[in-house]
C-alpha cells in the first residue's frame, strides 16, 4: 500500500489513467500550446491503440493545460504521476507498450521537474 491510500480506500477503478493536454492557446503565445503541436491527433491516436492493444484497465483522457506547454505535447500517466513529452505516433506506442504494458519507463520521453525541451527534440 502507498503512503497516499488508506485502509478504507475503494479499489481503483483503473490501473492506470493518461492524461493528455490538449489545450489550445492562441496564435502567436510565447509558450505555444500542445493542441498546436498535434496533441488532439496523438490523444487519439492513443485512445485508439490502447483499445487495439486491449488496455482495458486503462483510460486515456484529454487534459487542460498542464502547464508544460514548451515541452509538450505532454501527458502524464496515473497513480505513478510520470510525464512525457511525445511528439510523435512511435513516441505514443513506446508509452504504451513500456510504461503501459510492461511497467517500465520511456526514459528518454520522460519530463522531470526542471526539464527544458527533450535533448533529442531540440532544434540547432
Amino acid at each position: 500500500m502507498s503512503t497516499r491510500e488508506k485502509p478504507t480506500d475503494p479499489e481503483p477503478y483503473y490501473e492506470a489513467h493518461v492524461f493528455c493536454c490538449t489545450n489550445r492557446r492562441p496564435a502567436g503565445h510565447p509558450r505555444g500550446s500542445c493542441a498546436d503541436k498535434g496533441a488532439e491527433e496523438l490523444r487519439d491516436y492513443m485512445k485508439g491503440r490502447a483499445k487495439e492493444l486491449g488496455l482495458k484497465k486503462v483510460r486515456i483522457n484529454s487534459a487542460g493545460c498542464l502547464d508544460r506547454c514548451e515541452l509538450g505535447p505532454t501527458v502524464v500517466v496515473y497513480p505513478e504521476g510520470v510525464w512525457y513529452s511525445v511528439a510523435t505516433k512511435e513516441d505514443v506506442d513506446e508509452v504504451l507498450q513500456t510504461h503501459l504494458m510492461q511497467g517500465d519507463r520511456v526514459e528518454r520521453l520522460m519530463l522531470r521537474t526542471a526539464d527544458k525541451l527533450p535533448k533529442d527534440r531540440a532544434k540547432a
